[in-house]
């Protein structure tokens, strides 16, 4: 029948587009056996093999791909149809899938998804933390959130917190051993912890500006930690100069335990936005999400 052939389809492009029965399930919140049943059913009338699936992964076959991007622009309409409808309602609801960095994520977009989803139950939204940047078209996610500096120009973007500056921190005692760096070359004599950016597989070049000049320090970093706890925790044990966002020290410093340097040499940045492609109409969730976060 029309209806079976419908709901197969759109289980098809579910699947197809996140590679995946489990993700597919999670947004369409079906079980995978269901949803591999319905594959299996279309793939039965059509006689022909959609997905290519393995222990690790599902990828659409050369039919697969043709069907899908047909499907794509029908289906992306009547959803977007079925959104406006859906603003009659009194409550928004529906899913989100959100991309977001470690510390944007803990300051300002996981606070905000808690306060959305107490105030609308029908709304459901998972966040994936990582510290690489993420294709949010490609990976199917309906937003993220970054620096603003990170984010492409093909992007539309919303700033949702203030500007945010860098902080030379460490111990007094390490200071007083070791010496206050007057000028940021003087940190290349100085033991400092560093991390690794993963986007580039190299090491961070500490970024400093005054008066429009420009410098960047490769530092000696004989520590070097991708966790932002473990590095600041370093930095208080005493063992190094560490480079941080301002806001993570704010109580070390006024207790005291952290000394701050070189401030006059690390000016304010655009701060975190959320992200998202160009689109003439928000499905109700996201525009709640987008009011929630909107300073």
């Amino acid at each position: 029948m029309l209806t079976d052939d419908l709901a197969d389809l759109a289980i098809f492009a579910a699947v197809a587009e996140a590679r995946s029965f489990t993700r597919a399930g999670t947004k369409l919140g079906k079980s995978q056996s269901s949803l591999s049943q319905s594959v299996k059913r279309l793939e039965d009338r059509l006689k022909l093999r959609l997905l290519t699936r393995t222990t690790r992964s599902v990828m659409p076959t050369a039919a697969g791909e043709q069907l899908l991007e047909a499907l794509a622009p029908a289906l992306g309409n009547i959803e977007a149809r079925l959104a406006a409808i859906s603003e009659l309602r009194d409550s928004p609801s529906g899913f989100l899938r959100l991309t977001s960095s470690v510390q944007a994520a803990r300051d300002i977009l996981w606070p905000a998804v808690l306060r959305l989803t107490a105030r609308y139950p029908d709304i459901a939204v998972e966040v994936d933390v990582s510290g690489t940047m993420t294709d949010i078209v490609a990976e199917r996610f309906d937003a993220g959130v970054r620096l603003g500096e990170q984010v492409a120009k093909d992007m539309i973007a919303m700033p949702i917190g203030p500007d945010l500056r860098m902080a030379v921190v460490a111990t007094p005692s390490y200071f007083a051993s070791h010496g206050v760096p007057a000028r940021p070359h003087d940190l290349v004599s100085h033991i400092c912890v560093n991390v690794r950016l993963p986007t580039k597989g190299v090491p961070y070049a500490w970024e400093f500006e005054r008066d429009g000049r420009t410098v960047n320090v490769d530092v000696h970093s004989q520590l070097m930690i991708n966790d932002l706890d473990l590095l600041l925790e370093t930095a208080l044990q005493g063992r190094a100069v560490a480079m941080v966002m301002e806001d993570m020290i704010a109580p070390q410093l006024a207790e005291g335990r952290l000394q701050r340097v070189l401030q006059d040499w690390c000016p304010a940045f655009s701060g975190y936005h959320i992200y998202y492609p160009n689109r003439r109409h928000h499905a109700p969730a996201f525009a709640a999400l987008l009011d929630e976060l909107r300073p």
